[in-house]
């Protein structure tokens, strides 16, 4: 089983969970996310004082699945998420050891 850990330009969200619906990935967990990379942010004019943003809006996706289709989630995201412009964020993949479902009980990947 693998964790697919993506942080993307909020605008695209839609766009990523669309395309991911689409491959059959019909659980993800969404979170707003702060932080920088080589963007180092930037600055802004707000009532006539500038000042600088250095932690940018993000959102970050993630997504656990079968080691089998690991490769097609990442291509989709890539794909779809990708704009060219400075920023566009990250992907993470994580091996994972154990996987449990709460209410269930069920463990490794049928708990996915």
């Amino acid at each position: 089983m693998k964790k697919i850990e993506a942080i993307i330009k909020p605008f695209k969200l839609d766009e990523v969970k669309d395309a991911l619906n689409e491959i059959g990935i019909v659980g993800m967990t969404i979170s707003e996310v702060r932080g920088f990379g080589r963007q180092k942010g930037h600055k802004e004019l707000f009532r006539g004082s500038e000042y600088v943003v250095d932690l940018l809006p993000k959102v970050k996706i993630e997504v656990v699945v079968h080691e089998e289709i690991a490769g097609k989630v990442v291509e989709t995201i890539m794909a779809t998420a990708r704009t060219g412009n400075i920023g566009d964020g990250k992907i993470f993949v994580s091996d994972l050891q154990e996987v449990y479902r709460i209410r269930t009980g069920e463990e490794g990947p049928d708990a996915i």
